[in-house]
């Protein structure tokens, strides 16, 4: 379905609210005019120190409230990059406003949440409503997505997703107060660090049908949330998988495997490899005289080229969508799947139970605040050097 969009306007005025790492990031691209028919002419944070870089550039006009930049009149469409919580809140607002919304990940901090979001979005069809998944334009899972959905793998048997090259020291999670807290962030590794690979694993292989998760809370750092996990996934067709990630583990790896009844994909190394059977290795145990044949394999690499800003990218689309009514690569209601998996994950291994998808929303959302309300962990912030964090985008 093509978004709606305004044939009379030529120029989208953007908005950013959120200026700590990723927001800051986007305005880096923004101000060099790297998206076309596009020009940020505002940005807001409540920390003050956070608008003074930006304060008395021409054009560009800072804001200490959200809730006044939404109604100024200055921006026609907002960039959400605010701590988890607020998503949902600001999105609701923003499109009530009549703004058009990119969001960062995750849409929202619950499944709950998403579900309000997502139905304002269906209230206001003439807003474009986007997320920030950018690795959906990475060549390398376009490549594999086509693969798989060109039959070449042939029936999905086995996912295998190990990703602990997350390290984080203590110093990250001292640089914010709202950090791998209950309250502040609503979950640890899979909300913070994972969703987009919690993205890809849904975009390339479908939700699966039930999940049992394993995660420990506070295993690697003084925080409250998962800093530790080792999930199983089952798919509806029987297929099986296992995501393993962490934020303590160095050196790490990050190994990502789909084996089908046609050979497996590997991801590994910025390097794909296709390890092709040359019979569906079902078809061929059937029919083969032999107790110990194998079919053949053919060993093929997969060469893809890098997105140079993929952030970038899917901005431009979002621009594209509202102005010439593009359809958008990653629509924001699918957002729903990456948190969805995210929260499920971490509510299995809460209540120590096999949970069926879909997730009972409300029973997470009760969790969640229970788990807010009994909090009595005191985080202490204190002053980090300033870093390149952008070293993590591709995984």
């Amino acid at each position: 379905m093509l978004a709606p969009y305004l044939p009379s306007m030529k120029n989208v005025r953007l908005g950013i609210v959120g200026l700590g790492n990723i927001g800051k990031f986007h305005t880096g691209y923004l101000l060099e005019n790297k998206i076309s028919r596009c020009t940020l002419t505002a940005v807001s944070d409540a920390f003050a120190p956070g608008l003074k870089p930006f304060e008395g550039r021409p054009g560009l006009k800072t804001f200490a409230s959200c809730e006044e930049m939404i109604r100024s009149g200055e921006i026609d469409a907002l960039v959400i990059a605010t701590p988890h919580f607020l998503h949902t809140t600001i999105g609701i607002d923003a499109l009530k406003n009549g703004l058009h919304i990119m969001v960062e990940k995750p849409i929202s901090a619950h499944k709950a949440d998403a579900e309000r979001l997502i139905a304002t979005a269906q209230q206001h069809p003439k807003q474009v409503f986007a997320g920030m998944f950018q690795m959906r334009v990475e060549p390398r899972y376009q490549k594999i997505r086509k693969l798989i959905q060109d039959g070449e793998l042939g029936s999905i048997v086995r996912i295998n997703w190990i990703i602990t090259d997350w390290f984080r020291t203590e110093a990250y999670y001292a640089s914010g107060g709202w950090r791998a807290t209950w309250k502040g962030e609503g979950g640890g590794v899979l909300l913070n660090q994972c969703l987009h690979q919690l993205d890809m694993l849904q975009w390339l292989c479908g939700m699966p049908a039930r999940v049992r998760g394993f995660c420990q809370l506070g295993r690697f750092h003084n925080i409250e949330v998962e800093d530790n996990i080792t999930t199983y996934l089952e798919w509806a067709n029987q297929a099986t998988g296992v995501f393993i990630s962490s934020t303590g583990e160095a050196p790490g790896t990050n190994r990502f495997e789909i084996c089908g009844t046609r050979g497996k994909i590997v991801l590994e190394n910025n390097k794909v490899t296709f390890n092709r059977n040359d019979a569906d290795m079902t078809e061929f145990s059937k029919t083969s005289k032999s107790g110990f044949a194998k079919p053949e394999v053919w060993n093929i690499d997969i060469p893809f080229d890098s997105a140079s800003n993929p952030h970038a990218v899917l901005m431009q689309n979002f621009v594209d969508s509202i102005l010439d009514g593009t359809p958008l690569i990653a629509p924001g209601a699918e957002g729903m799947g990456s948190v969805e998996l995210a929260n499920v994950l971490l509510y299995s291994s809460l209540i120590n139970q096999t949970v069926e998808l879909p997730m009972d929303s409300a029973a997470w959302e009760k969790k969640l605040n229970q788990l807010i309300a009994e909090s009595k962990h005191e985080k202490k912030v204190t002053q980090t050097v300033a870093e390149d964090f952008t070293k993590s985008f591709r995984r």
